[in-house]
């Protein structure tokens, strides 16, 4: 994963890498070099070769001048434009005159028309002018240069360095000059500010370079928050050997589905089978098992008993009888929030060793007589939707699960766990979820726009996707089948839930591509695109 930093961690990495000997001026070298790299292996293959950096006074300007002299020795047609006063002999700027390429200065370009011509002749241009040390609001000549960008319909492509100018690499706030970068190549670490919003809608694709910081250095060890990637998901994947057969890759049980809400368990069944799991059963009311139970041919059924067509409190007893073999339990899809199905959520809770089991209806045992049934290993638990917000009713519901459990509710329904406002949740996502997840002793997954997981050992990890592809009915179904799918086949709950966000919005990704279009995307949709997206990242698995 790549680490991601406030500005003062960043500070504090280094100038511990100083003090252990790798000085300022060689980590800028470094991180020159390796923006020169990815620009010419990104455009490298474009003619003419053509790129304009925008320069400012600090290290990101320096970093942009060491960038372009690499690219004048690869063939590219280099122009920096200074936006604030360097020393005249820096050696930095004379580097690129000496090898051909040329300098303007701000001063000498007043009404800025050789700067729009730049713009015009360019294929790329680098944004070097201001860093992660930068708070609003703009400075006014700053603001004017910027402005010039906003003249045009079209841009080149924008590299940004670090960070966008204008962006507050700690709160995301952005000046509306800020220009759009279609690529930000971070160094050593992406700055926290740039996953939140309004930053993000700025920063493009992210990529993070190495600048030479040695891995072990102190400060290292206060990081516990990451950034997920196509790397990081193909090497906790789980494998998938030669010899397997459908109990390698375990036995998702769902528990879910009513009247009013037959469609979603079908939606996380269907998931938890194109992520992997060898068996899915499906646990519904048997009030609607005539209208689904076709509808997916790979699962097996359990009917329990039901009122008015939702889960009835006498299914937990049917549940416990049929968790032999079962890896992964999602609990909510669909389940509505009856009190009959609170009654039911409370008695699986409190079930024990033993549990007295009368009036079970399932395809296992139509016996209505009392016995004693035997608890076997729980599960893994996985809560979504309804089960959300049916938690709260049960006192120190946290407790009384014995495993990790995973917990995937978008902001509405953590609000309603917490007890926070939608706004308060909003507003300090991360503190949010890395706070509850410690309080409770399970891992979060607070879903949206940049979906943060939280673990309650400290580490979390963001998805760094927001697309409207998934802002419809039932993908939070699909997501939660995912992460019950990848338990199942042995993963721990954590991994299980950064590989199956990522997963999940990758997929979303993928159904808007494929449509051309993000208004008319349904869960269906993004089923239908995991077994590309895991094609694209399973690699050897």
């Amino acid at each position: 994963m790549m680490d991601l930093v406030t500005v003062s961690q960043m500070i504090a990495l280094e100038k511990e890498a100083n003090e252990r000997g790798l000085g300022f001026d060689q980590m800028m070298m470094n991180a020159g070099s390796a923006l020169a790299k990815v620009i010419n292996e990104r455009y490298g293959h474009t003619q003419p070769r053509k790129i304009l950096g925008l320069i400012g006074s600090g290290n990101n300007g320096g970093d942009t001048l060491i960038a372009l002299s690499e690219l004048i020795e690869k063939g590219w047609q280099v122009n920096a434009y200074l936006v604030k006063k360097r020393k005249k002999k820096d050696p930095l700027v004379l580097n690129i005159i000496n090898n051909d390429g040329q300098i303007i200065s701000v001063d000498e370009d007043k009404s800025y028309n050789e700067l729009r011509e730049l713009i015009r002749k360019s294929d790329i241009i680098l944004d070097g002018i201001l860093g992660t040390g930068f708070n609003l609001p703009l400075r006014k000549e700053i603001s004017a240069l910027l402005q010039v960008f906003s003249e045009f319909d079209i841009l080149p492509e924008i590299v940004a360095v670090d960070c966008p100018s204008g962006v507050d690499c700690d709160t995301g706030k952005t000046a509306e000059e800020t220009l759009h970068a279609n690529l930000t190549v971070c160094m050593a670490a992406i700055k926290k500010g740039l996953l939140k919003f309004s930053a993000f809608e700025y920063v493009g694709e992210i990529a993070v370079v190495d600048i030479g910081l040695p891995k072990n250095l102190p400060e290292f060890m206060n990081i516990h928050t990451s950034v997920v990637n196509q790397d990081i998901v193909r090497k906790i994947l789980p494998a998938r050997p030669l010899d397997a057969h459908k109990g390698t890759f375990g036995t998702c049980m769902i528990v879910g589905g009513s009247t009013n809400y037959c469609g979603a368990v079908l939606l996380s069944a269907k998931s938890a089978y194109r992520i992997g799991a060898g068996l899915v059963r499906a646990a519904i009311p048997g009030a609607i098992y005539d209208a689904i139970a076709g509808q997916v041919p790979e699962c097996t059924w359990i009917v329990l008993p039901h009122s008015m067509g939702v889960i009835s409190s006498s299914a937990s007893a049917v549940i416990q009888e049929n968790l032999d073999r079962v890896t992964a339990l999602l609990i909510g899809p669909g389940v509505g929030q009856e009190k009959e199905t609170l009654d039911f959520l409370k008695d699986l809770l409190r079930f024990d060793k033993t549990h007295t089991r009368k009036d079970a209806i399932g395809f296992s045992s139509q016996s209505k007589k009392v016995e004693k049934i035997k608890r076997p290993n729980r599960p893994t638990m996985v809560f979504d939707a309804d089960a959300l917000k049916l938690l709260p009713d049960i006192k120190s519901w946290y407790q009384m699960l014995k495993q990790p459990a995973v917990l995937t509710p978008h902001p509405g329904e953590m609000a309603v766990l917490t007890g926070l406002t939608i706004d308060e949740v909003q507003n300090d996502r991360e503190g949010a979820v890395k706070g509850f997840a410690a309080k409770w002793g399970h891992v979060v997954v607070l879903k949206g726009a940049v979906t943060i997981i939280a673990s309650p050992d400290g580490r979390a990890a963001f998805i760094p996707i927001a697309t409207p592809a998934l802002a419809s009915a039932g993908t939070g179904d699909v997501l939660s089948g995912m992460i019950a799918g990848l338990i199942a086949q042995g993963m721990t709950s954590f991994e299980a839930a950064v590989a199956g966000a990522w997963l999940h919005a990758q997929a979303g990704v993928a159904a808007a591509i494929k449509q051309g279009q993000t208004i008319s995307i349904t869960a269906s949709d993004v089923i239908d695109q995991i077994p590309f997206v895991l094609k694209e990242t399973a690699s050897t698995n």
